[in-house]
């Protein structure tokens, strides 16, 4: 399942793919991965990633 919430978060701090893999310590194809939904993130990379954007888990992950 694509992950449009990390992309909308990620779009609306104005911060690209590779500026979120620099910050979080992966590479841009891994945040590209994520969100495509071909990727699931350890619970680590989530933390990292939510810390970034100022988001919770649940408002990022969290699947309804």
């Amino acid at each position: 399942m694509k992950n449009l919430r990390l992309k909308s978060a990620r779009a609306a701090l104005d911060i690209s793919q590779s500026r979120l893999a620099e910050l979080v310590g992966v590479s841009r194809q891994t945040i590209n991965a994520i969100e495509k939904g071909d990727y699931n993130p350890t619970i680590n990379l989530c933390i990292a990633i939510c810390k970034v954007l100022n988001k919770t888990l649940d408002e990022l992950f969290w699947e309804e």
